[in-house]
C-alpha cells in the first residue's frame, strides 16, 4: 500500500464537509479508515447517528472526493455509525471547546438577536418574522428563527417545513433549513403536531434555553425569535438569557391595539431591552379602482404605540414601517411560501424590505467589543 496514495486521499477527503455541520469530515472525525489496495481505496465513514438523513448526499462527495486522485480507478465504501464518545468529540467541536452555553450571550458574539413582540395575537407577528427572515437570507445575511411561542407556534407551517424534524446528536440537533434560513420550533420535538403543549413557568424558561443552547446555529448575523404575545415567562426568560437582545413591537393600526401593543415593549424597557422601533401590520391598502385608501382594521395604531413608547422610554421610538394588508401574505403563510419569496414586488413585500433595511444598520458601534482574531 503506497502511504503517498493514502495521504492524498486524506487530502482530498479534508475538502469535503459533512452537509449539516459544515465541517471537514476528517476535521469531525468521520473518517475512520482508508486504505489503498492496487488502484482501489478502501474507505469507511462513520456517520454521527445511524440513520443519517444526509449519507446519500456524503456517499456522492466522499466517491467524487476520492476517485479525483490519480491512480485510483475505484472505491469500495462503507459506512459505520460513531460511538457515543466520538459523538462527544463532535459537539465539543462544534461548541470550539467550550461546554454547553448559549453562543449569543457570549461577549464575543456579533449577532444581532432581535425578538418580534406583540401585545395580543392575531397582528400577525410571526408572518412578519419569516418574512423579514427570508428577505434577509436573500441579501446574504446568514440568518436564523428561533419559534419561542411554544404555545402557538407556527413558523414550520409559515415556513414549509411542517413534519421536519432536526437531526440530533444526542442532546445537540442541528436546525431545519429552508430558503436559506435556520429554523427551530418546540413543534418539530412533539410526537405529534396535534399534541398540546402544557408547560408551567419554570419549564418554559428551560424550554427556551435548551432550545437556545442544544442547536448547532453556526455563525449567524441575524436570530429572529418570534415570541408569544403578550409579557409572560418567556418575555421575561429571553431578557434574562439574552440580555443584549433588541425588541420590535408589532401592532395593529387599530388605536385599541395600540394600548395593548405597549405592555409588550414596557416589558422589554423594565428588562433593559433595547427597542428598536414599532410595525404596523394590516395597514392601509389602495382601492382597486379608485386608488384611495382602505383602512380595513382602522388607522393610527402604529403610531400610537410608538408615541407611547417614545414617552415611556424617554427618547424617540420610531414607527418603523407599515405593512399593508395583503392576502398574498396570509396565502404565502398557508402555502409555506413567504410572499418576500414568492412574490418580491408586492407592496407588503417592499415595505419589508425596507424595514429590513432599517434593521441591518446597527444602532450601537462595535468599538470596545472583544472580536475573535485567529492568526
Amino acid at each position: 500500500m503506497s502511504q503517498a496514495l493514502v495521504d492524498q486521499i486524506q487530502s482530498a477527503l479534508s475538502k469535503v464537509s459533512d452537509p449539516e455541520l459544515h465541517r471537514s469530515i476528517t476535521e469531525l472525525g468521520m473518517v475512520e479508515s482508508v486504505l489503498v489496495q492496487g488502484s482501489k481505496a478502501i474507505v469507511q465513514i462513520l456517520l454521527t447517528i445511524s440513520g443519517c438523513p444526509m449519507r446519500d448526499r456524503l456517499d456522492r462527495d466522499v466517491r467524487a472526493a476520492v476517485s479525483s486522485v490519480d491512480g485510483i480507478s475505484s472505491v469500495d465504501l462503507t459506512f459505520g455509525a460513531m460511538s457515543e464518545e466520538q459523538r462527544s468529540n463532535v459537539k465539543k467541536i462544534m461548541r470550539g471547546g467550550r461546554e454547553k452555553t448559549i453562543q449569543f450571550a457570549e461577549p464575543t458574539s456579533l449577532t444581532r438577536v432581535i425578538g418580534i413582540a406583540s401585545g395580543k395575537g392575531g397582528v400577525g407577528k410571526s408572518s412578519i418574522t419569516v418574512n423579514l427572515a427570508v428577505a434577509a437570507a436573500r441579501q446574504g445575511l446568514k440568518v436564523g428563527v428561533l419559534d419561542a411561542d411554544v404555545y402557538g407556534h407556527s413558523v414550520p407551517r409559515l415556513m414549509g417545513v411542517l413534519g421536519q424534524r432536526p437531526t440530533s446528536i444526542d442532546q445537540f440537533f442541528i436546525p431545519v433549513e429552508r430558503f436559506g434560513v435556520k429554523i427551530v420550533s418546540m413543534e418539530m420535538f412533539k410526537p405529534e403536531r396535534s399534541d398540546p403543549i402544557a408547560y408551567r413557568g419554570p419549564l418554559l424558561h428551560r424550554v427556551l434555553e435548551q432550545l437556545l443552547s442544544d442547536a448547532y446555529w453556526g455563525d449567524l448575523d441575524l436570530l429572529l425569535l418570534d415570541l408569544p404575545p403578550g409579557t409572560g415567562d418567556i418575555a421575561i426568560s429571553l431578557g434574562q438569557l439574552l440580555p443584549a437582545s433588541e425588541i420590535l413591537v408589532v401592532t395593529t393600526p387599530q388605536v385599541a391595539a395600540a394600548e395593548v401593543a405597549e405592555r409588550a415593549g414596557r416589558i422589554a424597557h423594565q428588562l433593559k431591552q433595547h427597542i428598536l422601533g414599532v410595525v404596523e401590520n394590516m395597514s392601509d391598502i389602495p382601492c382597486p379602482s379608485c386608488g384611495e385608501a382602505i383602512s380595513i382594521f382602522g388607522s393610527g395604531g402604529g403610531a400610537e404605540t410608538a408615541a407611547r413608547l417614545s414617552t415611556l422610554v424617554g427618547s424617540e421610538i420610531s414607527l418603523l414601517a407599515s405593512i399593508p394588508f395583503d392576502k398574498a401574505l396570509r396565502e404565502g403563510g398557508d402555502n409555506g411560501e413567504p410572499i418576500t419569496l414568492a412574490n418580491p414586488d408586492a407592496l407588503a413585500s417592499k415595505a419589508i424590505d425596507e424595514l429590513l433595511a432599517k434593521l441591518i444598520q446597527r444602532p450601537r458601534s462595535l468599538v470596545g467589543v472583544p472580536l475573535t482574531l485567529h492568526t
